[in-house]
């Protein structure tokens, strides 16, 4: 008896399945196909054993690096270990895997008899359509969204994709300065042609194109010229004798009158083209730059302008670095090349690397022998910037060094260093030279950490202070309500202790009415004792009161 399991791997988790009546399955083949479509049947076909979802995302990608690389993970040793049934005398346990390496390392691992291809492959096409189906809770919407963060997350660790080395921008550029070199060009003979009509000496004076649309929008027209504008017309010219030439030449012109209408639209694309010259600077200066980024060693050897060139050719860095030296070196002239085939003629020697400075350096007679040192040169510098986590242009100057030596072996037949000796030079010199990158992205690292970390402690620091304002601010108000309070009261006790005090003073002033006159001069130094004792002056209504008494004692 054969039982068939079939092991499943889904973003979500493993999934391991039974299928029922194998012999009959693995007869009729064509029915597995039909029944695979609608659920209900396929249900007749499979069941589920047993679902192990994965806990996190960061498990999920461990588990498929690891079924990527052919390599049995504890969660799936798990799942196996604990669902398979034994295999006996009787009966026959056959697992259905979709990997060959994955089912190879199964068996060596688990001792698990492993199969794939065939009926099992036509099993999981159907369990991966109904996947969500088969397992309880799962929903297509859910499936789909693991798929895609796990894909996303897989692709990220796998590619390692880094923003400072794409090479598109670098292919974007190289054409945009092209086009611009075209476009400049056509715009300057234009101007040239335009203005020519007015002042035609000019143009065998200056030749330069952006020179030339400087002097058209500063000249202007040339019967205003005068000898105040040979400074300015020498700062832009750069020599005093041309200068005076523009002068000279504008006084005795044959050109004809202009109008002044014609004159500011003359102006006005003169200084369109300019604008034009200069972004075409900034945007070399930032080719420049990106180049030194994405690929140091093939611009260091045969220039930025020429290496943007060769990768924009090839459609990416990659592509290139995957080219053998034979196709980088007549890159450019596949015309050429395929007519040489076709008539049996001689095939070119060289395609986008002529315009580098050796080609045009060496004898005719070597020309092609150090293109094809050259490409060979190029081939390595380019995978070495393609494959290298740290880009260093250390190896692209020694091999620059290199065709130099070759160069100057033609020419006097001084015999070159080897090749080992070189790249065993350049090996120790990058070493070091990453391991100093290393260090300063290591402390670039701490420092953002840092400044991270400060951002999140005044973050908190802000956060806990307002709370702190928030609960002293009751405090205050609940102070100031006791303060007021308090206030109060003690303003209730004085005005008590008045009226004591009063209420006293009349009772004395009535017993001194009763005592006679003699007693009345004791109570009154013994009033002026208090007071003095205290130190608080005597109202006015107190003296009044005092008065009345004293004048009702005597009356009696």
């Amino acid at each position: 008896m054969v039982l068939l399991h079939v092991f499943f791997e889904h973003a979500a988790g493993y999934a391991l399945l039974a299928v029922k009546e194998v012999e009959e399955i693995g007869l009729l083949m064509p029915q597995v196909e039909e029944s695979i479509v609608t659920i209900g049947k396929f249900n007749n076909i499979v069941r589920l054993v047993a679902f192990s979802p994965f806990k996190s995302a960061q498990s999920a990608l461990d588990n498929m690096n690891a079924i990527s690389e052919g390599v049995v993970h504890e969660d799936m040793r798990l799942l196996l270990e604990t669902n398979m049934p034994p295999s006996g005398k009787k009966k026959v346990v056959i697992l259905g895997v979709a990997d060959p390496k994955l089912g190879a390392a199964i068996q060596e691992d688990l001792g698990i008899q492993c199969q794939t291809g065939g009926v099992v492959a036509e099993i999981l096409r159907g369990v991966r359509l109904h996947f969500h189906s088969l397992v309880q809770g799962l929903t297509a919407l859910s499936a789909a969204k693991a798929q895609l963060g796990l894909g996303h997350s897989y692709s990220r660790a796998k590619v390692k994709f880094n923003v400072n080395r794409v090479d598109n921008m670098i292919i974007q550029s190289i054409s945009l300065l092209d086009q611009l070199d075209k476009d400049i060009n056509t715009f300057s003979m234009r101007v040239r042609e335009w203005y020519g009509y007015h002042f035609p000496e000019l143009i065998k004076i200056v030749p330069d194109n952006y020179t030339y649309c400087r002097l058209t929008k500063l000249i202007g027209n040339r019967k205003e010229l005068s000898e105040e504008s040979v400074e300015a017309i020498e700062e832009i010219v750069m020599d005093n004798a041309k200068a005076q030439a523009i002068l000279d030449a504008a006084r005795s012109s044959m050109g004809m009158d202009i109008s002044p209408v014609d004159m500011i639209n003359i102006e006005t694309f003169s200084s369109r083209v300019i604008s034009l010259a200069e972004y075409r600077t900034t945007l070399q200066e930032y080719l420049r730059s990106k180049m030194s980024q994405v690929a140091p060693n093939l611009a260091v050897l045969i220039g930025e302008v020429v290496a943007a060139r060769l990768i924009s050719h090839a459609g990416s860095l990659t592509n290139l670095a995957k080219y053998p030296a034979s196709t980088v070196q007549i890159l450019g002239a596949e015309k050429a090349l395929f007519r040489a085939l076709k008539t049996r003629g001689n095939t070119p020697k060289y395609g986008l690397i002529f315009h580098s400075t050796f080609i045009g350096r060496a004898a005719a007679k070597n020309k092609g022998r150090i293109s094809r040192y050259l490409a060979n040169k190029c081939t390595i510098a380019s995978r070495i910037d393609c494959f290298s986590e740290i880009p260093t242009s250390v190896f692209g100057g020694k091999l620059r060094d290199q065709v130099e030596e070759r160069l100057a072996f033609y020419e006097t037949g001084e015999a070159p260093r080897k090749n080992a000796e070189v790249m065993k030079e350049a090996a120790s010199e990058a070493a070091e030279v990453t391991a100093k990158l290393k260090k300063k992205m290591e402390k670039k690292e701490k420092r953002r950490k840092k400044r991270e970390r400060q951002k999140l402690q005044s973050l908190a620091a802000v956060e806990g202070g307002q709370e702190v304002e928030e609960s002293t601010g009751k405090k205050i108000k609940e102070s100031e309500v006791k303060g007021v309070q308090e206030k109060e009261g003690v303003k209730v006790e004085m005005k008590k202790k008045k009226k004591r005090k009063v209420a006293e003073e009349e009772k004395e002033g009535m017993d001194g009415l009763s005592n006679g006159v003699q007693e009345q001069p004791v109570k009154k130094m013994k009033k002026q004792q208090l007071v003095t004792e205290k130190g608080k002056p005597v109202s006015e209504k107190k003296k009044k009161k005092k008065k009345a008494i004293s004048e009702a004692g005597i009356a009696l």
